[in-house]
């Protein structure tokens, strides 16, 4: 495959300056009727969750396309939906350079982006400009808050952007997770939560009369919780009859890097060594919600064993970023077979 060949070309520059000429490098492929010589065709694998009918259940995970300037592009690699954003109402440009580090001899990164985006109405008119969404594709916008908007004041943020982003999403993502953006992983704690939680399905309730469609909703969660707190996150979604919860986003535990280079630089941990710790919250979760509400499966998925073990878990979907930059879209329909395969074991022994 050529993508190997391409990582070690990446792997030699400056992960964000990488990442961008790698976007632009798809684009091209797209524009060119070329993607075939990234991809694997995807065969359909239709899965039916929060509502909507996906056609595989691989997907991209938001972080990759934080302004949705690569929908179409991304889309024809084979994933069966795409996530964009993080987005937050006004555009900022997110923590000081360096701010991506890879730690290869672990398939991992380590990020503090800080929700760098171009804001809420750049992301919108990039939409409008994809085909995507025209030609029935499924599109995940993933909100957040702006870094210098006050913790109490959180909610606002997240229901402007909810406001904006309705009439376009098939979903949207509340992402209170990130550990890059301060004391915002506060909103977990079971009263901010509920208030949230609270405000944000209200106001769903709202649009979904104004618009005459219903958008649902998914919380996605950190790993880094213990047992009761799980619990009582799952008590809250399903309180507050949320559409779906993605679990989970990255770590700030440094769990199998230790002593490496880069290891110690802060932010989140993504990769191979967050599999682990991504699977037991979405094995606790599953068991505490009780089938509920779906599950998204993502963090540390780098081959298609660890897609189907994110089903095996109790995930109705899985996404996947870090996987994407160190194995290449040949993870989609490697990860989509695996998915598929389990499924027909167990229909065969059912």
């Amino acid at each position: 495959m050529i993508y190997p060949l391409l990582r070690n070309f990446f792997f030699a520059l400056d992960a964000e300056t990488a990442h961008g000429l790698g976007m632009a490098g798809v684009d091209f492929l797209k524009a060119a009727g070329a993607t075939c010589l990234l991809a694997s065709a995807v065969p359909p694998d239709p899965v039916r969750a929060m509502g909507i009918d996906f056609p595989n259940p691989v997907g991209l995970a938001a972080g990759l396309d934080k302004n949705g300037d690569h929908i179409d592009a991304l889309a024809a690699l084979g994933f069966g939906f795409v996530e964009i954003g993080t987005v937050t109402p006004r555009p900022q440009p997110g923590n000081a350079k360096p701010r991506l580090f890879r730690i290869p001899e672990r398939q991992a990164i380590i990020n503090r982006m800080g929700f760098n985006n171009g804001g809420v109405d750049k992301l919108l008119a990039n939409v409008t400009g994809a085909q995507f969404l025209r030609r029935g594709g499924v599109l995940g916008i993933n909100i957040g808050k702006n870094f210098d908007t006050p913790i109490e004041r959180a909610a606002d943020d997240y229901l402007l952007c909810l406001d904006r982003v309705y009439p376009t999403a098939t979903y949207v993502t509340v992402n209170i997770s990130s550990p890059n953006t301060r004391n915002l992983r506060e909103l977990q704690n079971d009263e901010a939560l509920d208030a949230l939680l609270g405000s944000l399905k209200s106001r769903q309730a709202r649009l979904a009369d104004r618009h005459g469609r219903y958008v649902p909703l998914a919380l996605k969660i950190a790993p880094d919780l213990e047992e009761t707190q799980i619990q009582a996150i799952a008590d809250l979604l399903r309180r507050h009859c949320m559409d779906g919860v993605i679990a989970t986003n990255t770590t700030v535990s440094r769990s199998g890097v230790e002593g490496l280079a880069n290891a110690e630089q802060a932010g989140g941990l993504s990769g191979a060594p967050l599999a682990a710790m991504s699977t037991a919250v979405v094995r606790r979760l599953s068991t505490a919600l009780a089938g509920e509400l779906p599950i998204i499966g993502v963090g540390g998925i780098m081959s298609g064993a660890d897609a189907a073990d994110k089903i095996a878990a109790g995930a109705s979907l899985v996404q996947f970023y870090t996987g994407f930059i160190y194995r290449g879209p040949q993870l989609i329909a490697e990860a989509a077979a695996a998915i598929a395969g389990r499924r027909a074991a167990q229909a065969r022994m059912a």
